[in-house]
């Protein structure tokens, strides 16, 4: 039978020759992967005149998990159910626990290709402080990135009890005051022409295509239940509560999460049956996710929002290579000043909120400012030996949704995409910043415009 594609109205011809069962996902995944890994190689490769390797920072979201509510809280948008999984709301997988073990073995000869190797022996020091977010699925991703790179070596994952927050990588929901809250809305505000319903109107052809699939599903409609349309919801703007600073809600909002939940069924390696109920390919999920995209890009994007969410981060990232370029210690910097390398396992806000801040842009796998699960931005920090200067180079990696799905070891031949990030007014023309001028960026972009008070 003919499978329908909702997305044909939305995003163009490539997606009508999808509609007509032409198998293109396998070719497309296979055509792009051969050219990514080529031009990868051609940056990734390159001399860098004389500099070592002397440390990295990896900011990586959580791998794979299962959808933040559960499916009977989805299905109110459908008119089938959406799948279950093994796991509670929220928590990592098993499949997303060893998609992460690939990634700390990757990184372990990554960085091992680049001079930068770790110790074999579980009794010496690592040299990699691994700094998790309080969740499970933070904790367990710190864990799952500890195995990989120290394999059969128990290595320690820093992390708070479950339920306590971390400042780190969530602001204190006492530290944000009344103004903060109100700057933040007012900046989010300001983007979108003052009212939220303009979102759903510029993005009205996109919540269409998916609200469309949720209509139909792929099942009788004898067997159809009741469903609530997209277009039905209100959307808001309001100050935020806990952690949140502002709140952004109504029809792109929502279709944002259930993109993601899509999404996260095609990663989790869901039989195509299952994934958008049959009608969902890998191919189709990169339309899909423009929806994510966009409303991310307001809600944690925003500078005004994103200065408030990252400050504590950036700060450490400052620190750690601080620290690493000094071989002295740097008070409140995690780890030691002899380490190699240090993992913070967070989320995608905490990606975004940064990426925002310092205006840092990206295509990989096919998608726009997209941080699929395990995706991670890294800041090296490379030492001249002769001058002893320290440079900054800034990249985002991730594996494909192919290699997530397929659970496919990262190699040298088959590694993660991984593209240069250019930090406007630092970045030169080789995509590097000298550590004080990346200082002196984060910097300003931590004050400038900063939420003046009333």
């Amino acid at each position: 039978m003919k499978r329908f594609s909702p997305w044909r109205s939305a995003f163009g011809v490539g997606l009508i020759l999808l509609s007509l069962n032409i198998p293109l996902d396998a070719q497309l995944a296979a055509k792009a992967d051969t050219e990514s890994r080529r031009k990868q190689a051609s940056f990734l490769d390159r001399s860098h005149n004389g500099e070592t390797l002397r440390f990295v920072v990896v900011l990586s979201r959580h791998g794979v998990r299962s959808p933040t509510a559960t499916p009977a809280q989805y299905n109110i948008y459908s008119v089938a159910p959406w799948p279950e999984w093994d796991v509670p709301p929220g928590n990592l997988t098993t499949h997303g626990f060893e998609l992460m073990r690939e990634f700390g073995a990757y990184d372990r000869e990554a960085l091992a290709a680049k001079g930068l190797s770790l110790p074999r022996e579980c009794s010496q020091p690592s040299g990699v402080t691994i700094y998790a977010d309080s969740d499970q699925r933070t904790r367990e991703t710190g864990r799952a990135l500890a195995d990989g790179l120290f394999p059969g070596c128990n290595a320690a994952v820093i992390a708070r009890p479950e339920g306590i927050n971390d400042p780190l990588f969530h602001p204190d929901a006492t530290a944000l005051t009344a103004s903060d809250r109100a700057i933040a809305v007012a900046a989010i505000a300001g983007r979108i022409g003052g009212d939220p319903a303009n979102l759903t109107v510029a993005y009205r052809v996109q919540i269409q295509a998916l609200d469309h699939l949720l209509a139909s599903c792929g099942v009788s409609t004898a067997t159809q239940q009741k469903r609530t349309s997209l277009f039905d919801l209100p959307a808001s703007l309001a100050t935020g509560r806990d952690d949140h600073a502002a709140e952004l809600r109504g029809p792109l909002n929502t279709a944002s999460t259930l993109a993601e939940n899509l999404l996260l069924e095609y990663a989790q390696g869901m039989s195509a049956a299952n994934v958008g109920w049959g009608r969902v390919t890998g191919a189709d999920l990169n339309s899909i996710m423009e929806l994510h995209s966009a409303a991310v890009d307001f809600t944690q994007r925003t500078p005004a929002v994103a200065r408030l969410q990252s400050a504590n981060l950036l700060n450490q990232i400052v620190r750690s290579l601080d620290q690493a370029a000094s071989d002295k210690a740097v008070e409140d910097a995690i780890g030691k000043p002899s380490d190699r390398a240090l993992f913070l396992v967070g989320h995608d806000t905490n990606i975004e909120n940064i990426a925002g801040l310092l205006n840092l842009t990206w295509i990989i796998d096919g998608r726009r400012d997209d941080t699929p699960p395990g995706s991670a931005l890294i800041f090296e920090l490379w030492k001249n030996q002769k001058t002893s200067e320290s440079r900054v180079r800034t990249y985002f990696t991730a594996q494909t949704l192919h290699q997530m799905r397929t659970a496919s070891a990262l190699t040298s031949t088959n590694p993660p995409q991984t593209v240069p990030i250019f930090l406007p007014g630092c970045s030169g023309a080789d995509q590097s910043c000298s550590l004080p001028e990346f200082q002196r960026s984060l910097e300003e972009a931590l004050n400038s415009g900063a939420a003046k008070r009333p």
